[in-house]
């Protein structure tokens, strides 16, 4: 049932490949209530939204302890999929649509999820630092960035600096030529093989 994850992730242990498990299955019946995704889409959730939220896994696997922030994040993406394969990091998913977040927070408890707190607030009402922030297609970076300006803690316990991880797609040129911070666009094709992938990257932004 989650080829598509254990294809590239096959360290899993068994409590994580049934938490994935249940992931799809609730994640598609709650769709089925609430537009979390495009319904369209669902035939290819977990290559398209599960899969692609583990990219941020490639990019930067989280030091134990850290304390990560996933701004708009919708009917969980990528903060549970990060989450059910990082159980050692702490995660904070917020979004301003309150049904989406009560959502986010069944599925966290059916996946019995002990490092995600879900919150209804916008980013920049949410309280406290973090070691990094992440997002998958909420908003172009020149309008993301000054939400979360203030929410980097000055510690830095991971590989690279503290920062932000985008998913993104496309042709980010322009985008990437109006942010004034220093950026990277990493291919996810260097890392999973489909062709979904090949358009597809994560933009790290240091702050």
């Amino acid at each position: 049932m989650i080829s598509a994850v254990t294809k590239y992730f096959p360290e899993l242990s068994s409590n994580q490949r049934t938490q994935f498990e249940k992931l799809v299955t609730h994640f598609k019946s709650w769709n089925e209530k609430i537009n979390l995704v495009s319904r369209k889409d669902m035939d290819g959730f977990l290559e398209r939204h599960v899969l692609h939220s583990l990219a941020i896994y490639k990019a930067m696997k989280f030091a134990p302890g850290s304390r990560i922030l996933d701004v708009g994040t919708g009917g969980g993406l990528p903060g549970l999929p990060l989450a059910i394969l990082m159980p050692d990091v702490n995660f904070v998913l917020c979004d301003s649509t309150g049904k989406k977040i009560k959502v986010v927070s069944e599925l966290v408890k059916a996946l019995d999820l002990k490092n995600v707190e879900p919150m209804h607030a916008r980013a920049g009402d949410i309280e406290g630092t973090f070691d990094f922030i992440v997002s998958r297609a909420v908003s172009r970076l020149d309008k993301f960035i000054p939400w979360v300006e203030g929410k980097i803690d000055k510690r830095a316990i991971n590989a690279w600096p503290n920062g932000i991880l985008c998913l993104k797609g496309g042709d980010l040129r322009e985008e990437l030529e109006e942010v004034n911070h220093p950026t990277e666009e990493l291919q996810i094709s260097q890392w999973f093989t489909e062709e979904y992938f090949e358009t597809k990257a994560v933009v790290y932004v240091t702050l």
